[in-house]
């Protein structure tokens, strides 16, 4: 990894990040360790980033084009493929060493130079900090370079937990597989965004006094001051409300059952327009093919930064009902904009939403309860500024991104000075 820092510091710190998309890939955790990547930098402390060359999600198990390369902190290791990938990665799985299952999920960008690369760097290192679940083999090489080093490791799970009504949920089982909780258990910290994912790391065995509840945070200047006009003129609205929703659309995201509960209320006679933003996954596209109401829906695929600010500024409500999401980021967003949430009583958002306060809930998986809550916003103009208003004044007292940059750093620094214990 030689050749990939930026800065050559005195006093600060030497940190190489782990991620398994970076920038221009568009993801919470890569969008965040981004963020504090430049932010450690503008520290003065020396960041060198590892990560695959995969930018769309599915490049990460089928391969990508583009080349591994070094340019300026980031360094690009290609993700292997083969035939049978899948079902031979699979097989090996199921090999009971967590290592080894840490390196053959199938999920995994597996890039094999990575590895190398991380049982070879010699220089100046003082941390090593590796996101995100369940795409362990990143994770995996951030750890071994830790160990080979004696220097502490930091982890950045963003743990989803899913519905906490149903004991079997598929997503929390997704991210707690044994080879998961194993690397749980190797990190000297383990960043933490709700005191329920803290709870769940906890109860999977990371020991609770590494766990550090942090948070995530915005920034309003990124994400408003866009054109209302504009952006309803380009959508064909005029004064009818509009609901957003911006992820990867996908049953994952909730973008399948926010439709569904859409349609309830269209069959019933509301008048009301769904916007979605962001890539679109097979499943979802599988689902919209025989959607029967496409023409009250605007798909705009990937948006780039401007277009978000004027995505949020022509939406009267956000919607993210998500069965996978550690916090939502875009939840803080659409608060900065003044604009109510909705979302499903499941993982992060189900915390930082409070029901009736600054935006409205539903029980996981319950369409009808989601068509009610639905309605209810579009309905009640009212409710929705309460609501909205509520979720900016939260933003500007609780979710400044100086805040919970500062809060790992100072956690790196601590480490520097005094490593935390480690298990085996």
């Amino acid at each position: 990894m030689n050749g990939g820092t930026v800065g050559h510091p005195t006093s600060g710190l030497h940190v190489a990040h782990f991620v398994q998309r970076y920038p221009p890939a568009v993801g919470g955790s890569e969008a965040y360790f981004a963020r504090l990547t430049d932010h450690l930098t503008a520290c003065g402390d020396a960041v060198t980033v590892v990560t695959s060359t995969a930018v769309g999600l599915a490049e990460m198990w089928e391969g990508s084009r583009r080349p591994a390369e070094i340019v300026g902190p980031v360094r690009r290791f290609a993700p292997l493929t083969f035939p049978g990938r899948r079902y031979v990665l699979k097989a090996a799985s199921l090999l009971p060493v967590r290592r080894w299952q840490c390196l053959t999920a199938p999920c995994n960008p597996v890039c094999p130079a990575m590895w190398r690369a991380a049982g070879r760097f010699d220089g100046p290192l003082d941390a090593v900090h590796a996101t995100a679940f369940p795409y362990s083999f990143p994770v995996a090489c951030g750890l071994r370079l830790a160990r080979r080093h004696g220097v502490p490791f930091f982890l950045t799970p963003f743990l989803h937990t899913g519905d906490p009504d149903d004991p079997n949920d598929r997503t929390r089982r997704q991210y707690t597989r044994p080879h998961l909780r194993w690397l749980l258990r190797q990190a000297d910290r383990v960043f933490v965004q709700t005191h329920l994912e803290r709870d769940t790391a906890v109860s999977i065995g990371a020991p609770p006094e590494r766990v550090v509840v942090q948070g995530l945070g915005v920034d309003p200047a990124e994400c408003t001051g866009g054109d209302r006009a504009a952006a309803r003129a380009a959508w064909g609205v005029d004064d009818e409300v509009v609901v957003g929703h911006l992820a990867n659309a996908s049953v994952e995201k909730g973008t399948v059952d926010l439709l569904s509960a859409a349609a309830r209320l269209w069959d019933a006679g509301k008048a009301f327009r769904v916007v979605l933003a962001g890539p679109e996954m097979p499943n979802f596209l599988a689902f919209w093919e025989r959607f029967p109401h496409r023409n009250r829906v605007r798909t705009l695929g990937p948006i780039t930064d401007a277009q978000k600010r004027d995505f949020f500024a022509g939406i009267d409500a956000f919607a993210l009902p998500s069965r996978s999401d550690s916090f939502g980021l875009v939840l803080l967003e659409a608060w900065a904009n003044a604009k109510p949430n909705l979302v499903y009583r499941a993982g992060g958002p189900a915390e930082l939403v409070r029901d009736g306060i600054d935006g409205l809930q539903a029980r996981c998986g319950a369409i009808a309860g989601l068509a009610d809550q639905l309605g209810r916003l579009v309905g009640d103009e009212r409710l929705r500024e309460w609501l909205g208003t509520v979720g900016r004044e939260r933003v500007g007292a609780e979710f400044r991104w100086a805040d919970k940059l500062a809060l790992v750093r100072h956690e790196m620094l601590a480490g520097r000075r005094k490593p935390a214990g480690r298990s085996g």
